[in-house]
């Protein structure tokens, strides 16, 4: 396997132990509809959210969240609708993002909430 795509299993890896760890529960992992794939489908508090995981080696480039572009917005939202209509769930809806800067020495993980109120 590529190692860009071993670094994103493990950024996804760490994403999920980080949510767990503030109380909440992963309903779905790599959520697949049409040409979208929600990384990570969680809930907490009543909150159905949808979590983009990005992790890069530095931020040399950008922070991981700029890579989010408006294209990947669109088919997210298009699939948190389609799994809440296919799932018959009545809940307020949310998405995040979950930046990280994974090296050799240290993983850094920042949690972006509502993270689509800033594109």
């Amino acid at each position: 396997m590529a190692t860009h795509n071993d670094l994103g299993e493990k950024g996804e890896q760490l994403a999920v132990e980080f949510l767990q760890k503030n109380n909440y529960k992963i309903l779905e992992r790599n959520w697949r509809f049409k040409k979208a794939e929600v990384d990570i489908i969680a809930i907490k508090n009543d909150i159905l959210i949808a979590v983009e995981v990005k992790t890069r080696t530095s931020n040399y480039f950008g922070n991981p969240q700029d890579f989010v572009n408006q294209k990947k917005i669109q088919l997210l939202v298009e699939a948190l609708n389609e799994y809440v209509v296919s799932k018959d769930l009545d809940v307020e809806v949310r998405f995040d993002i979950i930046a990280i800067i994974e090296n050799k020495n240290t993983s850094k993980i920042e949690h972006l909430e509502d993270a689509f109120l800033y594109f």
